[in-house]
């Protein structure tokens, strides 16, 4: 058994991913180690922030170190000497946000590296083949992202073609994972905007049986009204037994509302990328670490947090860090931000199994945004 539901509380859910690697309590926040290292911050640091799970991307490892790098050191987890579970992305959001001169066919993606303008090609079982010599607990079907805006004709092509290729990599997985560790695929559920396209792609990616089910293609410009309609037109259909990913989500008011729609697991890059840009999320919403107000202000970051950060130093000392462009700034500011993130799907958990997630939710979401994002969730 890969998920074992242990509480609901209406769609919300709290489980455990039984792993190779570690059991994970869910719904989880994975840090994101895109080049296998979650930016400035040690392994060790996450182990004491109690993450379980965190997320590499296979395009990034592919192009640097590559490959052969990584399973000559025995795998990536001896490579990044990361001793608790690991999940891939295929790569297929980095070729459309990253790579240049794209070209796009049910065959797989062609695309030029966005190091060193190399060409390379990705197909549905080049993407397994990959993965699975990266050696991640949790890989990812390759699927075809695209922006928010586009055509529905456009949408619809995109999403059929992440079908096509679902199905190619589940093939590819199950003639090599005879040879591998032990490992799951999830396939990703495509079509843009549309809640038609949607539930037609949430039933073909169903239809083939994968370990879990992701959501991708949200949180790429839409507002946050059209990504919760989406939501909750899938939590209908998504199975029950199987975790729910939502890809590339990582903001409180987010995560809680995915929550609410059953989502199991949320990665984004946000945490720290706004921590290297002086932000800090608090129970009391997001705080600026450049604020003159901060100055002389000799408190934590957030008085209701117990991080490494939170108990050593203060906001006057963290700003000063920033002012003076002082590395040390943007760690400790990580270690906070994706502590807090954890700590929040931590926090709704023990909220499911009470039976008072409702409640969690509003109460926190009403001091983070004074209100703000209330009226969204009614």
């Amino acid at each position: 058994m890969l998920f074992e539901i242990k509480g609901t509380d209406n769609f919300a859910r709290a489980g455990i991913l039984h792993l190779p690697h570690g059991d994970v309590e869910t719904p989880t926040f994975m840090p994101v180690g895109t080049q296998a290292t979650v930016k400035t911050l040690s392994v060790e640091e996450l182990y004491k922030m109690k993450a379980g799970l965190i997320l590499a991307n296979a395009y990034h490892l592919y192009l640097r170190p590559g490959i052969d790098v990584i399973e000559k050191a025995g795998g990536i987890h001896s490579f990044m000497n990361w001793k608790k579970n690991l999940l891939t992305d295929s790569g297929g959001f980095q070729v459309f946000s990253l790579a240049t001169l794209n070209k796009i066919s049910n065959r797989g993606m062609e695309f030029q590296s966005h190091i060193d303008g190399s060409r390379h090609f990705l197909s549905p079982e080049r993407a397994i083949e990959i993965q699975i010599a990266i050696g991640a607990d949790i890989i990812m079907a390759l699927d075809q992202c695209i922006p928010a805006g586009v055509s529905e004709e456009e949408t619809k092509e995109a999403m059929e073609r992440t079908s096509l290729w679902a199905a190619r990599c589940k093939e590819e997985f199950l003639k090599l994972k005879k040879n591998s560790k032990k490992q799951y695929l999830f396939g990703i559920i495509q079509g843009g905007m549309s809640e038609k396209l949607r539930l037609k792609s949430a039933g073909d990616i169903i239809s083939m049986d994968f370990s879990g089910y992701a959501i991708g293609g949200l949180s790429v410009g839409e507002d946050k009204t059209t990504m919760y309609r989406i939501l909750d037109a899938l939590k209908q259909i998504l199975p029950s037994d199987k975790p729910h990913y939502l890809m590339g989500v990582g903001v409180p008011e987010d995560i809680l509302y995915g929550i609410e729609m059953g989502i199991d697991m949320f990665d984004c890059v946000f945490p720290t990328r706004a921590a290297r840009n002086a932000t800090a999320f608090t129970s009391d919403g997001k705080l600026s670490l450049r604020n003159l107000s901060l100055k002389y202000d000799l408190g934590p970051l957030d008085s209701s947090c117990n991080c490494y950060t939170c108990r050593n130093y203060t906001r006057a000392y963290i700003r000063h860090l920033f002012k003076a462009e002082e590395i040390l700034g943007m760690r400790l500011a990580s270690i906070h931000n994706t502590n807090f993130l954890i700590n929040l799907t931590k926090k709704a958990r023990k909220a499911i199994l009470k039976g008072k997630f409702k409640s969690f939710k509003e109460e926190f979401l009403k001091r983070y945004a004074k209100g703000k994002f209330l009226n969204m969730y009614r």
